[in-house]
């Protein structure tokens, strides 16, 4: 089996951490980040301390080739439009689009010298289905979607651009909008599978477009969701 390197920045918690324990079982390298959630490395994973909004990476830690890079970080900040500041809209957008731009450019010249990689990064149903008090977060994430066909047909054929959009999943990131029996009863009957999906079910599609699994697929946003995007 030929090693792959795998880059997954927000490895630490929730989704990013599903998603590099399911690669790490492949037997592949990963290379994961952190920045609040410290996790001690072991034989296939290594843990980076990297803070999106500092720029604080260290190229020369990486390896020469880079197979697959998920991109993580995100926020769900949800308010009334006319209670949002400009300063709001552009933290979210610095952390979840510039930063992914960022790290993409620093790392292309590697990703590029494997001849065969997959950047993954991620979106929300929100862009899709339009929710009250959920212009913050779709900005952002629509900006992510745009980006994702952007640079995938820039960069085919070596390099495969995808992006994974939830419904809210049952993460750390999204627990206090489930911190109690009422709240997840209520978002479970919203869903068409009137379940709450878990972070190994999206990292899992997230696995699947970073591997060669997906080696046909590109510039696609594959919502992950329970059917919430497109059925009522």
């Amino acid at each position: 089996m030929i090693m792959r390197n795998y880059i997954i920045i927000g490895g630490s918690t929730g989704i990013g951490k599903a998603l590099v324990n399911l690669i790490e079982k492949e037997g592949q390298n990963v290379i994961a980040t952190y920045n609040n959630n410290p996790i001690e490395s072991d034989k296939n994973t290594r843990y980076i301390k990297f803070d999106v909004q500092n720029e604080d990476f260290n190229i020369d830690e990486l390896p020469e080739e880079i197979h697959g890079l998920a991109y993580c970080p995100g926020s769900i900040n949800l308010k009334p439009f006319h209670r949002i500041k400009d300063e709001a809209f552009l933290e979210d957008f610095n952390l979840q689009v510039l930063g992914a731009i960022k790290l993409i450019r620093l790392l292309l010249p590697r990703l590029k010298k494997s001849g065969d990689s997959s950047i993954v990064l991620f979106s929300t149903i929100a862009v899709q289905r339009g929710f009250n008090f959920h212009s913050q977060v779709s900005v952002s994430k629509g900006a992510i979607e745009g980006l994702t066909r952007a640079l995938a047909a820039e960069f085919a054929p070596n390099i495969r651009v995808n992006a994974v959009a939830p419904s809210l999943t049952d993460t750390p990131l999204a627990a206090r909008f489930l911190n109690s029996p009422e709240k997840v009863a209520a978002q479970a009957e919203n869903n068409p599978l009137k379940r709450i999906g878990t972070a190994l079910e999206v990292a899992k599609a997230a696995a699947y477009l970073l591997t060669p699994q997906s080696s046909w697929t590109t510039g696609q946003i594959l919502h992950v969701d329970g059917g919430y995007s497109s059925l009522k």
